[in-house]
């Protein structure tokens, strides 16, 4: 029981975590492009936006192997 209890714990954290860094990740694009539209300008990632990408992937993954533990506890 207590292991099921600090997954749950461990997966709150990593989904509050994900929450943030997909809100930090303010690319400037407007509502059109959001819903399918294209955009003329196209860049690659860099510096500090290239970090925050690869925490998001990353925390995004922690959070599927923990869903995936969790159901097997």
């Amino acid at each position: 029981m207590a292991i099921a209890k600090v997954l749950i714990i461990i997966q709150v954290i990593l989904g509050m975590l994900l929450m943030l860094a997909i809100l930090v990740q303010a690319r400037g694009a407007s509502l059109g492009e959001a819903f399918g539209g294209s955009s003329a300008f196209y860049g690659t990632r860099r510096g500090s936006e290239r970090t925050l990408f690869l925490i998001t992937v990353v925390l995004a993954s922690l959070f599927v192997v923990t869903a995936l533990v969790s159901l097997l506890v």
